[in-house]
Parts: structure tokens; sequence; C-alpha cells
């Protein structure tokens, strides 16, 4: 009886254990085909709207600037080598790196002794010559009395000859007196031939010694611009580089000593492609006098210079594209010679074009507009020039119209948008100040102040307009890139 009690207890309890398990299963059974069920329901769509900065394209008439890069260089500039030997007895006080000299001015003296020694023997060689000269002179005038005595004596015994022959004719005189008169004849000849020809000799002595005294002239011609060249002067006003002499010091003959540029007489060249080339070019293919802007950024004080294109390079170069171009500079405050410089070029206006961000266009010259429900629309349009951030495009229905001023992938034709209109300029105005605190003052004064290579006055121009209350925001700028932030 007892084990059938118990037997009975366990089924009982199983049978609870299997309902309680079917009861779970069905439960889980039922949450999952409820999370199926809400999974498969698609739920309620909405379009994306992107906020985008839109710019309204404005026609103007623009003058674009081409923009290169050159290097400052001098129109004139002169090596100065020593046109004599030996040692420098005599050197200018500004004779050095960064010397400025005047036209004119005695830079250097080579030691003058050799050139005077030189000078005093050919003088002294004219002096022989001229007395040589004096004593051909005497020599002819005796020549010629003797000559004349000579004749005269040929005329008396020609004269004593005729009165033989006259008396030998009358049976007078003798047959032995005429040959003494005809020998006194002959040699009286013979006497004149030879004062003839001690006149030519005194006359060709004449000539000899007229050519000694010119030869001694121009060896005194020589010697003396060999005295001359001992000295050297400057021949142009300008400024003394690479200086590579001492007083005392021995030079060579044609050594070079320095160079002298004419700081007053400076160019910018620099190098184009073809396509800007052609655009600098005038209706007859001349290049034309375009007006020119070099700037050296040095510390946010830019040293910048106007001028005019004089000229092009004659040659393209081998292995070389584009052109070289010259200009020459006006008012050249601080800039120097091997300066790179950046260089500004003011084109012909462009009638009739808009300006955007360089951003609004994409590879395919294609930017985007936004309609009146404030969707996108794409259009084609015609790149015409980039300056630095900015492009001026044509294209047709693009006047009047929003554009977007930055492309994204996320963008494309079709999109709704929200256009925000662009407010102010894209860039920084020149005339923007802003307050420093007195620690960030002190951090750019110091450091300005540790720039060992910076001109004296550009350094106290960068201080004076540190220590205002207002300081230009494109200064601050450009010295915390500097610093490193």
């Amino acid at each position: 009886m007892r084990f059938l009690r118990q037997s009975l207890t366990g089924l009982f309890l199983t049978a609870i254990t299997v309902g309680l398990l079917l009861f779970a299963a069905n439960m889980i059974r039922g949450a999952i085909e409820q999370r199926l069920a809400n999974e498969n329901g698609r739920p309620t769509s909405r379009e994306r709207v992107f906020a985008v900065n839109v710019i309204q394209a404005v026609s103007e008439t623009i003058a674009p600037e081409l923009i290169a890069f050159g290097q400052i260089q001098s129109r004139r500039s002169l090596e100065v080598r020593a046109k004599a030997s030996g040692s420098v007895v005599h050197l200018a006080e500004n004779f050095l790196d960064g010397g400025n000299v005047t036209a004119g001015q005695v830079l250097l003296q080579v030691d003058p002794a050799r050139a005077e020694y030189a000078l005093e023997r050919v003088s002294n060689d004219i002096q022989d010559a001229q007395a040589e000269s004096r004593d051909a002179t005497r020599t002819l005038e005796l020549a010629h009395d003797e000559l004349k005595a000579a004749s005269d004596q040929v005329a008396l015994r020609q004269k004593a000859l005729a009165r033989q022959l006259d008396l030998q004719k009358r049976e007078v005189g003798t047959t032995a007196a005429v040959e003494v008169a005809e020998l006194a004849v002959a040699a009286a000849q013979q006497a004149e031939l030879s004062r003839r020809q001690s006149l030519t000799q005194a006359q060709a002595r004449i000539e000899q010694a007229a050519t000694r005294i010119e030869r001694a002239r121009i060896a005194q011609d020589e010697a003396k611009r060999n005295l001359a060249d001992t000295t050297l002067h400057a021949t142009f006003s300008g400024t003394l580089s690479d200086v590579a002499v001492v007083q005392g010091g021995l030079v060579s003959l044609n050594e070079r000593l320095a160079t002298l540029i004419d700081g007053d007489a400076l160019e910018v060249v620099f190098r184009v492609s073809t396509s800007q080339y052609a655009r600098l070019l005038d209706e007859q293919g001349g290049l034309m006098s375009s007006e020119v802007r070099a700037t050296l950024e040095v510390l946010g004080l830019d040293l910048s210079s106007t001028g005019v294109i004089t000229r092009d390079g004659a040659a393209v170069g081998e292995g070389q594209t584009g052109r070289r171009i010259f200009a020459r500079l006006d008012q050249t405050r601080g800039l120097k010679p091997g300066d790179f410089v950046t260089v500004r070029v003011q084109e012909k206006s462009l009638e009739n074009v808009v300006r955007l961000p360089a951003s609004a266009l994409d590879a395919t010259n294609r930017v985007l507009l936004v309609t009146e429900d404030d969707r996108l629309e794409s259009l084609t349009v015609d790149l015409l020039r980039r300056q630095d951030d900015m492009v001026l495009v044509r294209g047709a229905g693009l006047v009047g119209r929003k554009v977007v001023t930055r492309r994204t992938p996320l963008l494309g034709a079709g999109i709704q948008v929200k256009p925000l209109e662009a407010s102010g300029e894209t860039v920084l105005p020149e005339n923007d100040l802003v307050a420093l605190s007195a620690e960030r003052r002190a951090e750019l004064i110091a450091f300005v102040n540790s720039r060992s290579g910076l001109p004296e006055e550009i350094k106290q121009n960068i201080l004076e307009k540190l220590g205002q209350e207002q300081v230009p925001a494109k200064l601050v700028d450009r010295l915390q890139s500097r610093m490193g932030g």
C-alpha cells in the first residue's frame, strides 16, 4: 500500500513538470512569433534633408591675377676683378659684404711700385728717342750742307773741264790737262753721290727716331694704364657682395675680389606656363607691359614692390617648359637679389564672370544649384581662371542662382537640402584687428626678438604693431604659425 502511494505521488509530480515545460515552450514560441512579426513590418520612411552653404551667383567684370613664383635679381651686377697682381696696400673702409659704394669711389689699390718703375723706364726711353731724333735732325742739316758743297764742287770742276776743252780746241791746252780736269769732275761727282747717300741715311735715321719715339710713347701709355690698373674704382653705385680680399693680402691678375650689385636696378624673373604666357600677349603677338607685384612675406610684414613686364626669355631652355618673364621693379624697399617672391600679374578684365569658392567646383567642372523647391540641380560651367581659393566661371543659367559653396560625396542632383546663406567674406580681411592677452603678447614679442636673422627695420615695425592695443589679425596668425601654434 505504501509503495502504491509513493508511485502515484511521483507520477503526479512528473505530470505537473511536463505541463509546466509545455506551458513555457508555448510562451517562448509566442514571443518569437511576435518578434518576427514586428521585424517584418516596414517602418515609416522619411527623406533626409542636408544643410548646405550657398551663395548668390553674381555676374561681374573682374581683372584676374596670374600668380607665379620668381626670384629677385639685379639688372646690373659686376664682378670686381684684380687688374694687376701684387699686395693690397689700400682698401676702402666699406669694402666688405653689404658695403655701399658710390660711383668712382676708390675700392682698393695694389702696390704700384713695379708699375711706377716701368713708367719711369719708359719715360727715359722717350727722352733717349727724342735726343736721337734731335741728333738725326742736326745730322740731316749737315748732310744738306755737305751735299750743297759737293754740288758746288761738281759745278766748278765742270767749268774747269770746259775751259780745258776750249783751250785744247784752240791748240793752247794739252790732252793731259783735259784728262786731269775730267778726273777732277769724276771725283767731284763721286763725292756728291756720297753726300747724297749720307743725306738719305740721315733722313732714314730721322724716320727711325720718330718711330722709336712713337713706340716709346705707346709703351708709356701702356705703363700708365698698368699703373692706373693698380687702383680699382667703383663703376657704378651699389652694394658689395662675396668680398674675398683683405688689406695686405696678395692678389693675382684677374682674381675675383667681390661682386658689385646695383640695388636700385632690381627685376624679378619668373616662369609661367605656355597657356599663361599666351594670355600676356597683345593682338600683334607682342608681350604686354602688364603691371606686376612681387611680394616677400616676412612674419606678417609683407615686403612688396610694383613694376611692369619688360621682356621675355629668348629661348625655352633644354629640358624646360613654359616661358621666362622679366619685370622691372620700382621702389624695392627691403628686397634683395636672390629673394624668392610671389609674383602677381594683372591680366585683361573678364566680363560676365561669376566668382565662386574653389570647393564649389568638382573635377568635371560642374556645380550644384538649389532649385525653388530646395532640391539640388547639377550644372556644367566653363572654368576661366583659378584665383587662390576662388574660381572664375561662366555658365548658361548660372547668374542669379544659389550655388552650393562646398561639395561633399553625400550631395548630388535631386537631393533635398536646407540652404544657408553665406555671410561675410571667405577669407580674413587684411585690416581685421584682434586684442591679445598680456601673456600672449609677451610670447609673441619674445619670439620676434629671438629671430636674429630678421632685419632690424622689419623687427622694429613688428614690435611696434605688437605694442598696440589692437593687433592685425594677419600678423598674429603668421607669428603663431611660425611658433608652432
